[in-house]
Order: structure tokens, then sequence, then C-alpha cells
């Protein structure tokens, strides 16, 4: 099973991508997940000045030398990430209009650092039709911009999106899609801290008058076994890693003011470190639903954690090696949890 790291989960922001990729090798990955972030940053440093994020002329002359640079640690970019906000806007409109510029600029940027998937998040924008019928059009349209590439579309479910903020809701628009090249993107935090989880409240998970906190791990362990037994593990496109910090105190309950993101997207922006590593979520649970399908594919390591500086200070080959050893150990904790 190849193990990766995605390029936002490792640094910071003073940190080139060069560094990063470095210290991914050093730890023994065998890939990374491309960041569009990083991509700009580095062709920022490559020209020397500003690069627009829609200035696809330059990102794919910079995507080349990221292709040559990773390759020359022997590596791989398995994925580019993350490509949001695309599906469900008004037929007709400028945003629907700018996302699909956006789809075609980045599959040239995926020729140019040679890779064949997509990630899709679902969409968390306001003003989307909600409707999976629709929202599989939009993504069954992107699929078949894809395909004669010869490329694919790994759609993952956000835990705060406004339309399918859970695994069983991607896996219900990827079959209405219904094309060859659209599977999932599974990811440890966005399931088990959507499901389970709450960053809102002071025990960390949901808390309902009518769901008790054994209802909800009865809720959670159903919907693992779903996942077992109803997806296809050639439909599993890749696995993401990460855990949770409990947050003290709790986050607030409505959007926040400043960035407009919900609790959820807070969450997963500054509090998840890696699995073993003061987290708190039921991963290995869904780890062993995900193997149990069957699936052999990349296990990736996508995290973000608000306390990299303070645990590991500039040390990138002291943090890649914890990401390469909590791979392993989550692996051979769900592994054992299949054998039983």
């Amino acid at each position: 099973m190849p193990f990766a790291l995605a390029s936002c989960s490792i640094g910071l922001p003073k940190h080139t991508l060069h560094q990063k990729i470095e210290a991914i090798r050093h730890a023994g990955f065998d890939g990374i997940e491309l960041s569009f972030p990083d991509l700009q940053s580095y062709a920022n440093l490559h020209f020397g000045r500003d690069i627009a994020e829609d200035d696809y002329d330059t990102l794919c002359e910079a995507g080349q030398a990221v292709r040559t640079l990773v390759e020359r640690h022997n590596l791989k970019i398995f994925v580019l990430q993350p490509f949001s906000n695309f599906e469900g806007w008004p037929e007709g409109s400028k945003k629907r209009e700018d996302a699909f510029a956006r789809a075609r600029g980045w599959i040239r940027i995926m020729e140019a650092v040679g890779t064949d998937m997509l990630q899709v998040g679902s969409s968390d924008s306001e003003g989307i039709a909600t409707d999976p019928e629709r929202v599989a059009a939009d993504l069954r349209e992107l699929a078949d911009m894809l395909a004669e590439k010869g490329f694919k579309l790994a759609y993952e479910n956000w835990c705060w999106s406004t339309h399918a903020p859970k695994w069983s809701d991607v896996w219900n628009i990827v079959q209405k899609v219904n094309r060859p090249n659209v599977g999932l993107c599974l990811d440890t935090f966005q399931s088990a801290g959507g499901e389970w989880g709450d960053p809102t409240t002071e025990s960390g998970r949901i808390e309902t008058p009518a769901i008790t906190e054994m209802e909800l791990s009865v809720r959670y362990r159903a919907s693992l076994k779903e996942l077992a037994e109803t997806v296809p593990a050639d439909k599993i496109f890749f696995f993401q890693i990460s855990d949770a910090y409990k947050v003290q105190p709790p986050l607030d309950d409505k959007p926040d003011p400043e960035s407009g993101l919900r609790p959820r997207g807070c969450w997963s922006h500054d509090y998840r470190p890696l699995p073993y590593d003061g987290g708190y979520l039921p991963i290995e649970q869904f780890a062993k639903a995900v193997l149990d399908t069957g699936f052999k594919g990349w296990f990736s390591v996508e995290v973000f954690d608000g306390k990299f500086e303070e645990k590991f200070g500039q040390d990138l080959n002291k943090y890649a090696q914890k990401a390469m050893d909590s791979c392993k150990e989550l692996l051979s904790k769900a592994k054992e949890k299949v054998t039983q």
C-alpha cells in the first residue's frame, strides 16, 4: 500500500516546496498530494513575482519544473488538490462560468505536473443547488472533460458541506454521476468528525437530547458497516488520514464572523493533527471500514495542525518521520481489527 503526504500538511509558510519534498522523501514516502497553493508559491519563487491563480500559462511552466523536482526525488504526484466550490452554481451564472474555466485551467496543470487525478471537495458555498441530481450533472460534465485526457476525479465529503457532508452523500452522488473515472476520496477526519465528533460541545462529540452517547456510537458503527458492505474497493480512489483536537473552549456554533466558515470548517483548518499525536476521534474504526472493502490504494496524510511549530519547530524531517510512523501505526491497528 503506497504512502503519501499532502504538500499542504508539512511545514510553515516560510518553507519551500523543495524543502517539503526533501523531507517527505527522506521519511520514505512514495508520493505527494500536490496542493495548489504550494504550486502557486513555488511559481512565485521560481519567477520572482506574484503569479495569479488563473495565470495558467505560467503555472503550467512552474508545474513542469515541480514535476521534474518530484521525479528527481523518486516521488509521484498522485493527485492535485483541493478543487473546491465547483458544483451546483445556477445555469448561466458568472459563478458557474468561472468554475468551469477554473476546471479547464486545472486540467492543464494536471498535464504539466504529470498527475492523472483531481480531488474535488463537496462544496460549502451558499447559493448553490443542493439537489443531488443537479450536483451529479455538474460532476458528470467535469468527469467527461477529465476523461478526454485519461484523468479521473476523486470526490470527497467535507463535513461542513452544504449538500454532501457524509461519505454516504458523496457515494450517492458518485453513483448518480455513473462514470468509470469518478470515485471517492475518503478521509478519517471528515467522516469521524462529521458523524461522531463536534467542536462546539464540551464532550467533543455530537450532543442532542434525542441521542445518547451509546446511541451515537451505535449509529457510527452502523454507518461504517454500511460503507464496508456497499462501497466497492475500486471506487475508493484514495484514503486520507488525520485526527482532531478536542477544542477547549468549544468553538461557537455559528459561522466564523471573519472567514464565514462553519464550525467544522474552522476545526478542519487548524485543529487536525497526525493520528496518535493528540487527537481523540474514532479514526481506527473508520480506517478498518475502508480496509474491509478490500481497498489497497494510496494511504495519504492530510493534516492541518496549528501547533506544528510548537511541536516540531523548524524540523521538517522530524515531522515527516512522525507522519510515516502514524501511517504505519494506523494501518497496522486497522488491519488488526479487520482480522479480529
